[in-house]
């Protein structure tokens, strides 16, 4: 039987690197990402799915986990960066944080609640892709950093929860993506890892299937 993936943000970056990976491997792809023509592009190269619609609302989630009644692996790769240039913590715009916080935590974790009945009859696997900024003090990441704090912590308490299901929250590392240079600029971006070397790491996290636990990916 062909193993079901849904991946967010899967139109550029870890998301786009990962699904071609995977459909490389077999399985049967469904992505979701806000940019409905470059994900429609994607899925037409790699013979998946396209949901196009933004995580951060309740409908298109809804939509998403009807789309997988039958899940083997959750990838909740879709995250914001918040408010650029990155603000001190002092600071930090509490309206764009509160957006962060739905995109961040409360869209992964909601898409989790729809979405485990199928994992568990699985007995598949969720990635939550996280950042070194959830454990480091780096300055302007606080708000972001926090958001992935939290999702480290839901991953955390979820992998003791449901013994059944392997949950891994993966740090990939600075990446050359779009997030990254809108944050740090494109040129010190362009000397980060490259998406797609990341993604065989990944790809083989989910092949291996180790016990849950936080993974750093480089």
């Amino acid at each position: 039987m062909t193993n079901t993936a849904l991946i967010t943000g899967a139109s550029r970056g870890l998301g786009l690197a990962l699904a071609r990976s995977l459909a490389g491997a077999g399985w049967n792809l469904v992505l979701t990402a806000r940019g409905a023509e470059d994900l429609e592009k994607v899925a037409a190269e790699i013979g998946a799915t396209a949901i196009p619609g933004d995580v951060a609302e309740a409908e298109h989630r809804e939509r998403l986990a009807k789309a997988v009644p039958s899940l083997d692996l959750l990838v909740n790769n879709a995250s914001g960066l918040g408010a650029t240039p990155l603000p001190k913590i002092a600071g930090y715009p509490l309206e764009a944080f509160r957006v962060l916080l739905e995109t961040n935590v409360i869209a992964p974790l909601s898409l989790i609640q729809a979405t485990i009945p199928a994992i568990r009859a699985a007995r598949g696997a969720i990635v939550n892709i996280t950042s070194d900024a959830a454990t480091g003090a780096y300055e302007g990441w606080g708000g972001y950093g926090a958001t992935k704090a939290a999702l480290e912590q839901l991953s955390n308490v979820l992998a003791a929860e449901e013994p059944d299901v392997a949950v891994w929250w993966a740090d990939p590392g600075e990446m050359n993506t779009r997030m990254l240079a809108d944050a740090v600029g494109a040129d010190e971006a362009a000397g980060a890892a490259d998406p797609a070397r990341v993604a065989i790491a990944l790809h083989d996290l989910i092949k291996r299937r180790p016990a849950s636990g936080r993974v750093n990916l480089q």
